[in-house]
C-alpha cells in the first residue's frame, strides 16, 4: 500500500473454541468440556503480533501534542512522584477527566488456579495447581481514555502504535473511505485490517476520535505501554496468577467471576459480541464496542469492573503452556519469552469464536502489539500515596 509504513505487521493466528451456537452460552450451565484445538475456527484477535520493534528515537517519550487537560502540565520541571501527585490532584468539577483510577485492597491467600477441566487446550489453561499470594491492590477499572490522556499529557509519551504509524482495527467498524484505502488483510483472518494512524486516540482508524468515549478503556497501548502508564501512576502490571485470583474472588473452577452461567437472572453481566461475528454486533448487551470502565454492575465482591469483557488486558507474564502442578507462591511466569499474557477477552468475543471471556481463560501478544480491543488495568503492591485519602475498594454493586 502506497505510503503505508507497515513494518511488516504479522498476525500468528491461534483458534477457539468451535462448535456451539452464538447464543448457546444462555443455557442453564456453561461448564462444557470443549477441548478446543488450536487449529478450529477463531476470532483471529487472540494475537495481533509485530514482527519487529518500534522505531526508536532519543526523544522516545516526548510528544509536543496535547489535546485536553494540558493545565495539569507544568512548564516547570518536576519529579515523577510530583507529576504523579499533580495530576491525580486534578479531580474537581472542572477537570476534563472523570476519574476511575480507584484501587480495591486484595487480600493475600491461597487459590485453584487454572483447572483440570480446560475448555481451550493449547492455551494452556490447566493444570489445576495451588498458588499462594500475598496481598496486594487492583484497580476497580480498565485504565480509561481520559486517565491515560492525563498520562499522555503530563509525560509526552508516544505510544508505539503511534510510533509504528498503525494498529490493527477489525474492518466492521472502518468507514468505507478508510476500508477502501487499504489492500493488506491477514489472510486466516481477514477481517483484521493494518490501518494507518489507528491508535489510543484513534480507535477505530484515523477519522474516528475518543471525545464522546473518554470513560471507555483505552485501546492500541501495548504491553510496553501499559508498563510506562503504571509506572508513572505509581502501579505495575498484575502478574497472571494475581489478575485470576482477584477475578474468581473465591469461587473454585467457575468460569465466570460470578460462578458458572453468563446470564443467572438473564441479564447481561459483560459486554461481549452477540449476533453473527464478525459481520454484525446486534449489542444486546447495550453495545456494539467498547462500554464505559464503569458499566455494569461489580462482577465479583471485589467491586471489580469489567474484569471479564470489554477490553482484553495485560499482565506482567511471559507465554508459557505448560505449567507444573506443584503448589508455588507469589508465580511470575517465565523469565523470559516472545509473548506476554493478556487476560479476560474483549467486547469481540463470542463462543463460537473466542470463548475466552473466563477467569481461567488466556491468550497472548508480543509485546509491541496493540489492536482496536485490546487495553490493560494496574496493579500495586502498596497502595500509591495519592489514592491513601480516598474510600478504599470499589463499589459494591455486585450482581
Amino acid at each position: 500500500m502506497e505510503g503505508f509504513q507497515f513494518y511488516f505487521l504479522v498476525l500468528f493466528l491461534a483458534s477457539c473454541v468451535v462448535g456451539v451456537a452464538p447464543n448457546a452460552d444462555v443455557a442453564a450451565s456453561e461448564h462444557e468440556k470443549h477441548n478446543a484445538s488450536k487449529s478450529d475456527s477463531n476470532c483471529g484477535c487472540d494475537s495481533t503480533s509485530r514482527q519487529t520493534s518500534a522505531p526508536t528515537s532519543d526523544n522516545h517519550n516526548i510528544n509536543s501534542k496535547c489535546e485536553r487537560g494540558c493545565d495539569t502540565v507544568s512548564s516547570t520541571k518536576i519529579t515523577p512522584q510530583e507529576a504523579v501527585d499533580n495530576a491525580h490532584r486534578s479531580t474537581d468539577n472542572n477537570s476534563p477527566y472523570p476519574r476511575t483510577n480507584q484501587m480495591v485492597f486484595i487480600k493475600g491467600g491461597t487459590f485453584i488456579m487454572g483447572s483440570d477441566n480446560q475448555i481451550i487446550v493449547a492455551d494452556g489453561e490447566g493444570p489445576a495447581r495451588k498458588v499462594t499470594l500475598d496481598s496486594f491492590f487492583l484497580d476497580v477499572h480498565e485504565t480509561s481514555n481520559a486517565e491515560f490522556e492525563l498520562f499522555v499529557n503530563a509525560t509526552g509519551y508516544i505510544t508505539e502504535a503511534e510510533k509504528f504509524g498503525n494498529s490493527f482495527v477489525v474492518e466492521t467498524f472502518l468507514s468505507k473511505d478508510v476500508k477502501d484505502k487499504i489492500t493488506q488483510a491477514v489472510a486466516a483472518a481477514p477481517w483484521w485490517l493494518p490501518v494507518e494512524k489507528a491508535d489510543w486516540r484513534h480507535p477505530f482508524g484515523p477519522d474516528s476520535n475518543i471525545s464522546e468515549s473518554m470513560t471507555h478503556p483505552v485501546l492500541h497501548t501495548s504491553w510496553n505501554d501499559a508498563v510506562n502508564y503504571c509506572k508513572w501512576a505509581g502501579k505495575r502490571l498484575p502478574t497472571e496468577a494475581e489478575w485470576e485470583y482477584a477475578c474468581r474472588a473465591g469461587k473454585k473452577d467457575k468460569l465466570f467471576p460470578w460462578g458458572d452461567k453468563l446470564m443467572p437472572d438473564k441479564k447481561y453481566r459483560l459486554n461481549i459480541w452477540q449476533g453473527l461475528f464478525p459481520k454484525n454486533n446486534s449489542a444486546k448487551d447495550g453495545y456494539v464496542k467498547t462500554c464505559p470502565v464503569t458499566a455494569f454492575p461489580a462482577q465479583n465482591h471485589y467491586g471489580l469492573k469489567n474484569i471479564v469483557g470489554n477490553a482484553w488486558e495485560w499482565v506482567a507474564d511471559w507465554w508459557h503452556v505448560r505449567h507444573s502442578d506443584q503448589d508455588v507462591t507469589n508465580p511470575t511466569g517465565p523469565v523470559s519469552g516472545v509473548d506476554r499474557v493478556k487476560k479476560g477477552g474483549s467486547y469481540m468475543c463470542i463462543k463460537s469464536h473466542c470463548y475466552r471471556y473466563r477467569c481461567g481463560a488466556r491468550s497472548q501478544n508480543t509485546p509491541d502489539s496493540s489492536s482496536s480491543n485490546l487495553g490493560f488495568r494496574c496493579a500495586a503492591t502498596t497502595l500509591p500515596n495519592y489514592l491513601m485519602a480516598e474510600p478504599p475498594g470499589g463499589a459494591k454493586d455486585e450482581l
